[in-house]
């Protein structure tokens, strides 16, 4: 079969028109997460063949990669590639099948060395899988919306995945206007760069933007702190104080930790807010302030309403407009460009720069395998904690030759998937999570009958059998510590994972099915033994 030469476009990526036809939902695309030329690292290949349900090729020469929003690509051109191509073959139910053919590119998938071939899941395009060619390059292999035209403002946010342009288009439409706007998304997303990002590019950018943590605020100063008081007003109140809110007058008043301000200063936000005024502590006259209210949480507030900690009145009053900013799991693509972004920042700290270019067949300065092993990993503190691992790189790293993966690391990115491992008893399986309902159960829900015959029909794949019991990955994790019917991968005795690589060749696939354990835990239980 000739091979498709037009995956490096949208255009390619779309099925030819016969009528009038609309584009697919998702796209398979390659990002490059690592390169020898750093300049590389972002650059993205659509491939149109299987949008279409044809074949489509890897190799040094093909596809082209272009920057996001460019037209014209360019292929790797790596000399470690091989010209003689590797073919993606389209299965049904979304799935891949990666074939070497007679390609002599040395190829890893998830951390594992492919042989002939692999078949990458529906599930597993949805989340991206990590390809590394050659020890040098680094791909993300996944299916993601088709890119909409771009919005020209970067609003000093790293990235292109789908989630960060829609954090980009939600600030372009709602920072010029003046109500109050809510940003929800986990610790260390980066809910700061945004409510910074709305004021700047505001009406009111030339105006103070003051920032105030509420979970750092005693019930007891709240009213001072917030409103200001009146000398003498209470016991150590030596002069006037103009308080958050005077002092933010004209400007924007960003509050932080909004989920866990004490109930005492929810009543008070809550009249601030409704009156458009504040009483200084001491003062019996209210004055008008004309602040813009922008706050953030990365709490469940409908939880917290439910059980009373939170007032209702006070979430629809902060809700003007709603944000919520993707975990960096949720956008791995963007991994290598964030990446680079923090090695420049810290090494230009310490009085360094990124290397130039380097020549053709010179070693990587930022290695594969280091990259690979950021792109797979869950990242429970998002970017902030991909910031700290760069600061450590870069020190360490200071003045070599190749960039260091240092023994700081274990520290900065400790294990976060608990590795799971049942009894033998049979169990019926269970009928699938119907639709609408995905995500949204409870843990109490779930029968350990349910939990242990979903991990066994998954071949103990940890997203694949959250997803079919209707529960959240880190819901999952709660039913795996409670369970009476599992046990941590580091319990399994050494003599009894060394018959089983001995029963099963070294293939790692059989050797999780016969242990019923999770690939992922059984892997790293292979390095401790040294079997891998």
């Amino acid at each position: 079969m000739k091979p498709d030469l037009s995956a490096s476009t949208l255009a390619g990526a779309l099925p030819p028109e016969s009528g009038r036809q609309e584009p697919p939902s998702a796209l398979p695309v390659l990002t490059v997460l690592g390169h020898p030329d750093l300049s590389r690292i972002g650059d993205r290949a659509f491939l149109g063949a299987l949008a279409r349900g044809r074949q489509a090729w890897l190799s040094r020469d093909r596809p082209g990669f272009s920057p996001p929003r460019a037209a014209a690509g360019e292929p790797l051109s790596d000399p470690f590639l091989s010209r003689a191509p590797l073919r993606f073959e389209p299965l049904d139910g979304g799935a891949v099948r990666l074939h070497l053919d007679e390609s002599r590119t040395r190829v890893t998938v998830e951390g594992e060395p492919v042989e002939e071939g692999r078949t990458l899941s529906a599930a597993q395009l949805e989340d991206g899988a990590v390809l590394v060619l050659s020890e040098r390059i680094v791909l993300l292999l996944q299916r993601r919306p088709p890119p909409l035209p771009g919005t020209g403002e970067r609003f000093g946010l790293i990235g292109e995945s789908a989630g960060i342009d829609a954090v980009r288009r939600a600030v372009e439409r709602v920072a010029p206007l003046p109500m109050a706007v809510l940003l929800r998304g986990e610790t260390g997303t980066g809910k700061e760069l945004v409510a910074r990002a709305l004021h700047e590019h505001s009406p009111r950018a030339s105006r103070p933007f003051l920032s105030v943590n509420l979970a750092a605020v005693p019930p007891s100063l709240a009213a001072a702190e917030l409103f200001g008081s009146r000398k003498g007003s209470y016991t150590g109140s030596v002069h006037d104080r103009p308080g958050y809110f005077a002092l933010a007058n004209g400007g924007t008043l960003y509050l932080d930790e909004i989920g866990e301000a004490p109930p005492e200063v929810q009543a008070l936000l809550l009249r601030a807010l409704e009156a458009g005024e504040v009483l200084p502590v001491g003062d019996p006259t209210p004055r008008k302030v004309d602040v813009r209210i922008i706050s953030a949480t990365d709490s469940d507030l409908e939880t917290a309403i439910r059980q009373g900690t939170f007032r209702s009145p006070l979430l629809h009053r902060l809700s003007g407009y709603l944000i919520r900013l993707p975990p960096l799991r949720q956008r791995r693509e963007d991994i290598g460009r964030l990446l680079v972004h923090f090695l420049r920042l810290e090494l230009e700290r310490i009085g360094d720069t990124l290397p130039p270019r380097a020549a053709a067949a010179g070693e990587p300065w930022l290695p594969a395998g280091l990259i690979a092993r950021l792109a797979r990993y869950a990242w429970p503190g998002n970017v902030r904690q991909l910031q700290n691992v760069a600061r450590q790189l870069a020190i360490d790293g200071h003045g070599q030759p190749v960039l260091l993966d240092t023994p700081g690391l274990e520290d900065l990115m400790p294990e976060v998937e608990p590795p799971p491992r049942p009894s033998a008893a049979v169990v019926p399986l269970p009928s699938p999570a119907p639709p609408g309902r995905r995500r949204s159960r409870r843990p109490s829900e779930v029968s350990e009958e349910e939990l242990i015959a979903a991990l066994r029909s998954h071949h103990w794949n940890l997203k694949a059998a959250a997803d079919a019991l209707g529960v959240a990955r880190t819901s999952l994790y709660l039913l795996l510590e409670r369970s009476p019917s599992v046990r941590p991968a580091a319990d399994i005795p050494p003599e009894e994972i060394r018959q089983a690589w001995e029963r099963c060749g070294g293939d790692l696939e059989a050797m999780a099915g016969g242990l019923e354990v999770s690939e992922r835990a059984l892997r790293q239980r292979l390095k401790d033994l040294k079997l891998r």
